[in-house]
């Protein structure tokens, strides 16, 4: 069977880290038939790289700008209309699944990750923009992030809280999703179509822990062991948080009102360093009730040489054990994310410029 399809069987779901206009007109329903795809992430880095390299956008873009638009306008435009065209062609699974899958993410922008009365304004109005019941509006899992993804769980809105970098922030989002939840069913409102995840970015935490590893290992050799392993270790520890939290009594209170788990997602998953796997953050993260989101370059890997197999609570000693390596050698995890969240929130307030800058300059294609 093909690797990707077979993760189905151990309760995780392949999801594509990728939006083009081009591939949802030709190409995505092989995608979802031959390896099992069940939705799809999108960032303001996915979609500065799809309508600035890819002809598809071409026309629409004259179109909109002979109509005179903002250049804000036409972004918007062009994202709702992929966001509604990947949503539609998704919306059969979403029903199959029961509401389980199917969903595609739009993100909030970039530049109110830091205010949480903009994004929870932004996301309710793209919520309304696009329309589509199987829509998950992306907010980034700041600490006034946490706020936002409280409050539009409440009001019963879909919530990807995305560019979390350690167990700690992913737990503080998980609480906040619970919390909205709750908040909700006190109201008397149906809580059974609220669906969420926490999308965690692995391959980020382990270029910077192994550089930091790398200059501590100049001093004590013993630092040397520990590369190559925090990002892992650390998605394991946050997977126990998980296990934990819909173990606990007020989850079974939620849950008997049709709450559904927040599940976690397994994020940047592509290796950046060439002497690990090129399917490492996928063949090491499986396990039930989570998502792996692909980029293609991943996808294309794991289908030709993936071997799946249930390895997310292996080893959950060594996880731990490599977490407190990384604190008795003095680097602290919290540091560690806070500046991955900074950098992940500034990547994508540079892609998010690049976007309008093109259009701007009415580049739509290649070259």
């Amino acid at each position: 069977m093909n690797p990707v399809k077979k993760l189905l069987d151990f309760g995780q779901s392949p999801w594509l880290d990728y939006i083009e206009r081009g591939l949802l007109q030709n190409g995505f329903d092989r995608l979802i038939e031959e390896d099992g795809i069940r939705g799809v992430t999108s960032n303001p880095s996915i979609l500065a790289k799809a309508v600035i390299e890819h002809d598809a956008y071409r026309d629409r873009i004259a179109e909109l700008r002979r109509q005179e638009r903002s250049v804000l306008a036409i972004y918007e435009v062009l994202a709702i209309e992929d966001i509604r065209m990947a949503a539609d062609r998704l919306l059969p699974l979403y029903q199959q699944t029961e509401r389980l899958d199917g969903y595609v993410s739009l993100e909030v922008s970039p530049d109110i990750a830091y205010d949480a009365k903009a994004t929870i304004h932004e996301a309710q109005r793209l919520w309304r923009a696009v329309d589509r019941p199987n829509l998950m509006i992306k907010v980034p899992a700041t600490k006034p992030g946490l706020v936002a993804i409280r409050q539009l769980t409440a009001l019963g809105k879909n919530i990807n809280a995305t560019l979390i970098f350690s167990p700690t922030r992913y737990l503080e989002v998980a609480e906040a999703w619970q919390a909205g939840l709750t908040e909700r069913a006190a109201r008397g409102k149906d809580i059974s179509r609220v669906a969420s995840v926490a999308s965690y970015f692995v391959s980020r935490i382990e270029t910077l822990a192994d550089h930091l590893l790398a200059e501590k290992a100049q001093q004590d050799p013993t630092a040397a062991r520990w590369q190559g392993r925090i990002a892992v270790a650390s998605a394991k520890v946050a997977y126990q948080h998980f296990k934990a939290l819909h173990a606990s009594e007020a989850w079974q209170v939620l849950m008997k009102s049709g709450a559904r788990p927040q599940r976690l997602l397994w994020a940047s998953t592509s290796t950046k360093d060439s002497a690990y796997s090129d399917v490492k953050y996928v063949d090491e993260l499986v396990g039930p009730q989570t998502v792996n989101t692909l980029p293609p370059k991943t996808l294309d890997a794991y289908r030709d040489h993936g071997d799946p197999a249930p390895r997310l609570e292996s080893d959950i000693g060594d996880a731990e054990a490599a977490l407190e390596g990384l604190k008795a050698l003095g680097i602290r995890f919290a540091d560690l994310a806070e500046q991955l969240e900074q950098g992940g929130v500034e990547k994508f307030q540079a892609a998010y410029r690049q976007l309008l800058a093109a259009l701007a300059d009415g580049i739509s294609a290649k070259g």
